[in-house]
């Protein structure tokens, strides 16, 4: 870092600046000397230090500015910077918002060794060219869709579970390393697992870094560091491994492309597969997405390469089983895997949550007194709690409303479902695998690590189980409320019920036949594409046109909170009003929110529809303002 001294010099330049992780518009200060757009620079705030991006140099400003206290060794590309307003003018966030998504590079000073000259030769703390990695084998169907993908700038890598497409990914990755460019793997948070690390780090030694939001300070610093000097050419991680710093960048993979878990909830509610593709534009790198449940956005999108046939074939037999709890059925199912010595896994759509006490004498729910939800049962721990502001209380007895006991709880949730098998089948060793047990990296390593030695039988979990885990010696999947997952209020309800099937059975059979045991009042919803996804794809692709949804249409969600619900009522009906002179934006609805109340706050929404893309941000900058939350390309809509 540079120090400053006021007296250096007369003479003032002038700087439009913007504060990192603030809402707050520009401001202007000086300095002694020019700066370029993008750098990294120090400023006084009231009487506080903040960091801030230079923006532009101004002409002569007619009012006194602070000079810029110091200078940091820092600075945003030009793609960087285009990246971050893209960010902030299409999701809705601030500038100072976007940019602090964005690692900046440091500034390379002269007495330095150029950091490309350490890329290409092999003298590297722990670099890897081409001739230093051993490749995998590639099967024929393997080569084949290589060979598809390598020709195409972007594509959509649709394979069938277990049809190895990391070992595409390592073969793409080494042949950057031999041209001397840098790649990205994203994957969804839950994904991140000692599995995957240990696969890169064999191919790729100390080249490979893993990077997520629960990484140490002093980590991210020795990654950093790593990327700067050079040593780190491939990083895999969550979202915000896509803003990494690196250098010659020629490869982003986006592994389960379908994942929800790629939009950002909060500011900037970002969405990490469609900014790889603008960033990979951008860098003019490849991109792939891949899935073996692709989003029919993405199969309408992009070029498709196929990849049908697994690595290891095995026969997977699929059978629906009435009930939507735990039925002797299933529990019959899970002693008799357990007598063979092998495992099985059981899909519970959600751990706690929905998982509510209610009344049959009033018939109302427990709920909690900040939000409008109910209080969600969690037995092991004996407590109600709320899910959304993180309320909790003694599980109650009695109804608050009528008096009447005892409460029910109908729906079987992860702990619950825990009991009841260990209390069936005595000595069995059950796995907890939801976000209760789930907290850390290094739980989640623990778990992973007793599922492979074989020190688990049973697998109880969530979506966490669907999120590309390898667990290759479970021969038994139970699915169950598949139903309501596809019953919920959402365009692609069907579409994720469908494709959460598809990867919970992907968990099996990976090494061995398998059972699927599905729970359905409904299998005919299932059944015809459970060899045949692509066919479902066709078909919603078909459904989603007629009924103008996207990738057909383009979707915003606005999202109005407000301790008092007149005042939240009375902002909507304004907006709304505002929104009607639009005439290319259909407002599909308005009013209050699914969860009309979270934390002590009201909740309305207003859902706009339009076929022009460019109509619709322009119709939401006309009525943007922070007491709004824009969501545009929404995923979910409670």
């Amino acid at each position: 870092m540079m120090d400053l001294s006021p007296e250096h010099s007369e003479k003032k330049y002038y700087f439009e600046v913007i504060l990192l992780r603030s809402a707050a518009p520009s401001l202007t200060y000086h300095y002694h000397q020019e700066l370029t757009p993008g750098q990294l620079v120090e400023v006084e705030v009231k009487s506080h230090r903040k960091k801030a991006v230079v923006l532009r140099q101004c002409e002569t400003v007619p009012f006194k500015t602070l000079p810029i206290s110091r200078i940091l060794e820092y600075h945003y590309k030009e793609w960087q910077q285009k990246s971050a307003r893209f960010i902030a003018g299409y999701y809705f966030s601030s500038l100072g918002e976007s940019f602090a998504q964005i690692l900046p590079y440091p500034i390379e000073r002269r007495n330095k060794k150029n950091v490309s000259e350490k890329v290409v030769s092999k003298e590297g703390r722990g670099l890897k060219t081409m001739q230093d990695v051993s490749l995998p084998n590639l099967s024929t169907f393997q080569q084949r869709a290589y060979t598809a993908l390598r020709e195409k700038k972007n594509a959509l890598l649709f394979g069938v579970t277990g049809s190895g497409k990391t070992e595409l990914y390592i073969t793409r990755m080494a042949e950057m390393l031999a041209e001397g460019k840098s790649s990205i793997l994203l994957m969804p948070e839950i994904a991140l697992t000692p599995q995957m690390e240990r696969r890169l780090t064999r191919y790729f030694g100390e080249s490979v870094a893993l990077w997520h939001s629960r990484l140490r300070k002093k980590k991210k610093e020795e990654i950093l560091e790593g990327i700067h000097e050079g040593h780190i050419r491939i990083v895999a991680g969550a979202r915000s491994a896509l803003f990494v710093p690196l250098r010659d960048l020629g490869l982003i993979i986006v592994d389960e492309e379908h994942d929800d878990s790629y939009k950002a909830m909060t500011r900037p509610r970002y969405h990490a597969r469609d900014l790889a593709l603008y960033i990979g534009k951008q860098r003019e790198a490849q991109v792939w997405l891949a899935s073996a449940t692709p989003s029919v956005s993405s199969y309408v999108k992009h070029p498709v390469v196929r990849l049908k046939e697994p690595y290891v074939r095995t026969n997977k037999e699929y059978r629906f089983v009435p009930g939507d709890t735990l039925t002797p059925t299933i529990l019959d199912a899970l002693a008799a895997n357990y007598r063979r010595g092998e495992q099985s896994l059981v899909f519970v759509p959600t751990r706690a949550s929905f998982k509510y006490l209610w009344c049959e004498a009033c018939g109302r729910t427990h709920t909690c007194p900040y939000c409008s939800v109910g209080m969600s049962l969690h037995r092991r721990r004996r407590h109600l709690r709320c899910h959304h502001c993180n309320y909790t209380e003694p599980i109650r007895e009695s109804c608050l409303h009528c008096g009447h006991a005892p409460l029910k709880s109908d729906r079987i949730g992860t702990e619950e479902m825990i009991e009841l098998i260990e209390r069936a089948i005595p000595g069995i060793r059950v796995e907890q695998f939801d976000k209760d047990a789930i907290t850390t990296p290094g739980k989640l390593e623990k778990a992973l690590r007793r599922i492979e030695k074989g020190e688990s039988d049973v697998i109880v979990g969530t979506q966490m189980l669907s999120k590309g885990h390898d667990y290759p010696n479970i021969t038994l999947s139970v699915i169950t409320g598949l139903d309501y997952l596809s019953g919920m209020g959402d365009y692609r309800a069907r579409e994720r019920a469908l494709a959460l099937l598809h990867q919970i059975a992907g968990r099996s059979g990976r090494n061995k036949d398998a059972l699927v045991l599905i729970q359905s009042a409904h299998p005919e919803e299932y059944e015809p594409y459970l060899y045949d996804y692509e066919s479902f794809l066709q078909e919603e692709e078909e459904f989603r046109r007629i009924g103008s949804y996207p990738p057909f249409t383009h979707l915003a969600r606005l999202l109005i909170t407000h301790k008092e619900e007149n005042h939240a009522a009375d902002k909507t009906r304004t907006l709304v009003a505002a929104l009607q002179k639009f005439p290319q934006i259909e407002i599909v609805g308005h009013g209050p929110a699914p969860l009309e109340r979270i934390a002590g706050k009201y909740r309305y929404t207003i859902l706009l529809r339009s076929k022009a893309r460019k109509s619709l941000l322009q119709a939401l900058h006309a009525v943007n303002e922070r007491e709004v939350e824009i969501d545009m390309d929404p995923v979910e809509f409670s």
